[in-house]
């Protein structure tokens, strides 16, 4: 291995810093093993999926005929259903040639850096940020500019993504409903956000692609309605998963979608196609290609985690603790009692509730909680929220 590989190695690993400190962290595993343990740490199910997703699956899995499972390029019913119902969703008109199949979000996020990133190109990112931003625009060769979001509302920083446009800014990488915060980018937010773009863009003699990791845009409450950045701004790949509208993220299904009026689309069919092959990035397995148009109708009981979400807010801030109420997403975001995050995190595990430290998502003085849980964990772990907090508010953690 050379040094150069050796160093960019290196810098992808250390960009996982804080994420892989959390999940490799031996007080947490050795309680994420026990079954009586209530575990918020990750947007996992912790029950059995859905009798339908499951029939779906076994269904397909059946051969109708020798080329079933043969190579293929992506299932045309696949790609009708996804943009009828992409279209349904954010009230835009998307063509089926214009959803590009991918292994999930991951694969679409990975696949959108290495179409228009050239080596040496920033990059944008918003932080709090998904685990693995930085170390996909390292892997696509870019350079990653780190930017927060407000620290009031948690909203887009609009005048301080225009302040970080340099000639060399390829990309602006932004996650709407935003995780952990909850948050969903307004459409004033994004109006301004479009706006800024096209003046640099103009200004740079060189278009600036926004990517829009939109894995929770289904993941709603209280009637709130998703707002897509590709509705103000032609240049941008919208990225879409399946993982948390099934709850199934091991089952990797998704697509980066090419909006209405985004210039030079067939070259970048094209060009996906071709990083896509490269990377492995895109074309789902064949059975979740053949299974999209079922799964696409499919969702998780939002109701039902919406409840979750009122009762834990509700509960933790009677506790003393300082939580918002998300408007998306499955997850919630409270103030960790000390400083110290990971040593809260610690604490809790202690007693076998599990959660992940803010330092996790670069929110250090947070915690995160994921509302997958099932209310048996809820109910063990209320009383223990509780315990802790009195526990350090009287100087004795345990």
């Amino acid at each position: 291995m050379s040094d150069e590989v050796a160093s960019h190695l290196s810098g992808i690993i250390h960009s996982m810093g804080g994420f892989l400190a959390a999940i490799m962290d031996p007080e947490l595993r050795r309680h994420a093993a026990d079954p009586a343990a209530s575990n918020f740490i990750a947007g996992n199910p912790q029950e059995l999926a859905s009798p339908e997703y499951v029939r779906a699956l076994q269904r397909l899995a059946e051969p109708k005929d020798k080329d079933w499972f043969g190579y293929k390029m992506s299932h045309r019913p696949a790609l009708v259903a996804a943009a009828e119902g992409l279209s349904k969703e954010l009230g835009l008109s998307f063509d089926p040639d214009d959803i590009l199949l991918t292994r999930g979000a991951h694969g679409g996020l990975a696949a959108a850096l290495n179409v228009v990133v050239d080596p040496g190109d920033e990059v944008i990112f918003i932080s709090p940020p998904w685990f693995f931003y930085e170390a996909l625009i390292l892997g696509a060769r870019g350079k990653p500019v780190k930017l927060r979001v407000t620290p009031r509302g948690f909203d887009l920083d609009v005048d301080a993504i225009a302040r970080a446009i340099t000639p060399r800014t390829r990309a602006v990488l932004i996650n709407t409903p935003h995780n952990p915060t909850g948050r969903i980018f307004g459409e004033d937010t994004l109006r301004a956000l479009a706006a800024v773009l096209t003046d640099a863009s103009a200004r740079n003699g060189r278009p600036i692609y926004l990517i829009s990791d939109e894995a929770y845009s289904r993941i709603l409450f209280d009637g709130n309605r998703m707002i897509t950045p590709g509705a103000f701004y032609a240049r941008s790949f919208l990225i879409h998963t399946y993982s948390k509208s099934t709850l199934a993220p091991g089952q990797r299904l998704g697509y980066v979608a090419l909006p209405p009026g985004m210039p030079g689309r067939e070259p970048l069919r094209q060009a996906f196609m071709v990083a896509g092959l490269a990377t492995g990035n895109m074309l789902p397995d064949a059975v979740m290609q053949y299974a999209l148009p079922e799964i696409d109708i499919m969702s998780i009981d939002l109701d039902h985690l919406q409840r979750k979400r009122d009762r834990m807010v509700r509960a933790l801030n009677e506790m003393g603790y300082e939580v918002g109420s998300p408007q998306a997403t499955f997850y919630l975001l409270p103030k960790s009692p000390i400083e110290d995050d990971t040593r809260f995190a610690r604490t809790l595990a202690a007693q076998k509730v599990l959660v992940l430290p803010g330092t996790a998502v670069d929110m250090p003085g947070y915690f995160r909680i994921s509302l997958t849980a099932t209310d048996a964990m809820i109910d063990r772990a209320l009383p223990v929220f509780a315990e802790v907090l009195a526990s350090l508010a009287a100087g004795v953690a345990r």
